[in-house]
């Protein structure tokens, strides 16, 4: 069903959008919110009132702040995802350009605890569906490695995947020591970019 729309509250032009026209609307507005007043702030009322629209709509959507958060964790992730894959199929790098781009994003990414993922990570804490949607970006990390690498792979498909799948999970121990304070921001990169070069020197292509 369509419905009626003001972007803002002072807004007074309105159009009409298709559902999944206006899910992303109010993604965009949950997100404009959080970096405006904080997580704490979004709730699926104000939601609606800063998107202009009646807080039924807001609940038919998500249904709960929890589901809310949820759906915005996970459009945050696929969109960085998204804009890295394509920053880097818009050049040709070489290995070691690759495996720096890579380690330099992700450590960046978790060394980064003021940016709207992680307030809403936080936001999310105790959560039950925080696990399965941290698994579900895990695996969508995991497919990012394996669309990066393999331009510079000559392994059989499968055995590529294994080892993307083993060097998210040194990301993701990396990232912790970084938020543990154990080693710096520089350290961590230059550690795991090592790590993803070192996997890459065993199957390259050679020119």
């Amino acid at each position: 069903m369509n419905e009626m729309m003001n972007d803002e509250p002072g807004n007074r032009v309105s159009r009409r959008l298709s559902k999944a026209g206006r899910r992303q609307q109010l993604l965009d507005t949950a997100l404009k919110i959080i970096r405006e007043e904080g997580a704490d702030r979004l709730t699926l009322g104000h939601l609606a009132a800063r998107a202009g629209v009646s807080k039924p709509v807001a609940y038919d959507h998500f249904g709960t702040r929890s589901g809310l958060l949820i759906e915005l964790y996970r459009n945050i992730d696929t969109t960085r995802v998204r804009a890295f894959q394509d920053a880097m199929a818009a050049q040709d790098h070489s290995v070691e350009k690759t495996a720096r781009a890579l380690a330099d994003a992700y450590i960046t990414c978790a060394a980064d605890t003021t940016d709207e993922f992680h307030a809403v990570g936080a936001a999310l804490a105790g959560s039950e569906e925080k696990a399965a949607v941290f698994q579900e970006l895990l695996d969508q990390n995991v497919d990012m490695f394996v669309t990066v690498l393999m331009p510079h792979s000559s392994l059989a498909p499968s055995e590529l995947v294994r080892r993307c799948v083993g060097l998210v999970g040194a990301g993701e121990a990396l990232s912790a020591a970084l938020l543990r304070h154990a080693y710096s921001e520089a350290a961590a990169v230059e550690t795991f970019a090592a790590l993803i070069e070192g996997g890459l020197s065993m199957f390259s292509r050679r020119p």
